[in-house]
């Protein structure tokens, strides 16, 4: 039987938040040299796809941060007992667009609080919606799953690895996995949580053998090529789905393929094992 107080924890459903943020031609730039994009920024023009998760981040003072490098738990995220935390995944609805030089709103909800068990133990799904709201109305609806997980002492070395593509690709993209495109990333969104950058406390605290991607990363890079193969035109859904974590070193690749009913997208790892899906 549990120990967790699920009820407690679900008292913080329907809490809500709203942070102010403006998209930098700084910012913009940043994110489209971690995309590997050479591509001028101007103020009024479109920002790089995906900016969305580079704003308004949790800015806490250092006495406030947890081991994990995250902000400590119980502000506006329940405070979850388990350790682990992860992106399982989210979905985009775009109704507008952003610019450079927006000022952009997130006004963020928590929406439901689930303890669930599987195949590695408890878990507890914390469902997060979003809406970005910039000058000319709302541009992005966001549904954000993350999910917080005990410790295991064997890490990913007891996991089965990815499961291979159930498809071939019909386009291809591949990217160095390199621990310096995590570093990047996690400054350009002032993500602090230790698996993308610190490795000692990667493979000692939580039992993995390498620094992990970020989920948002992941996400991002799949979507900026799904935009690609639309000309540049960004989906106005976007789903996405976590299935396996996804290690530093090497090369990794995305891949896509067209269906009647829209887009499949997946992320694969070294090895070609999948590690995150998505549709559009």
């Amino acid at each position: 039987m549990t120990d967790v107080d699920i009820d407690y924890l679900k008292s913080w459903t329907g809490r809500e938040r709203s942070i102010a943020d403006i998209i930098t031609p700084r910012l913009a730039s940043s994110l489209n040299a971690v995309l590997d994009i050479d591509k001028p920024v101007a103020a009024g023009k479109a920002a790089p796809v995906g900016i969305h998760w580079c704003l308004a981040p949790d800015i806490a003072p250092m006495s406030q941060i947890g081991p994990d490098g995250h902000p400590a738990r119980g502000n506006f995220l329940p405070p979850v007992p388990f350790p682990r935390r992860m992106w399982a995944g989210g979905d985009l609805t775009f109704t507008g667009d952003f610019r450079i030089g927006d000022e952009v709103v997130r006004r963020s909800t928590i929406e439901d609080i689930v303890l669930k068990t599987g195949r590695s133990g408890e878990m507890i799904f914390v469902t997060v919606r979003h809406r970005y709201t910039t000058p000319r109305g709302e541009a992005l609806n966001e549904r954000q799953d993350l999910v917080f997980r005990k410790l295991e002492t064997s890490g990913a070395a007891g996991q089965p690895a990815a499961a291979p593509p159930p498809q071939a690709a019909v386009h291809t993209r591949k990217i160095e996995a390199t621990s310096v495109l995590l570093f990047r990333y996690s400054a350009i969104t002032f993500n602090g949580h230790r698996i993308h950058y610190d490795e000692p406390y990667v493979k000692n605290e939580e039992n993995y053998p390498q620094l992990i991607f970020h989920g948002p990363l992941q996400a991002n890079l799949l979507l900026d090529l799904a935009t690609e193969l639309r000309n540049g035109e960004i989906p106005q859904n976007f789903a996405f789905r976590s299935v396996h974590p996804l290690f530093a070193g090497g090369r990794i690749s995305l891949n896509a393929r067209p269906q009647e009913s829209g887009t499949s997208l997946w992320m694969a790892d070294q090895a070609g094992g999948v590690t995150m899906i998505a549709n559009c």
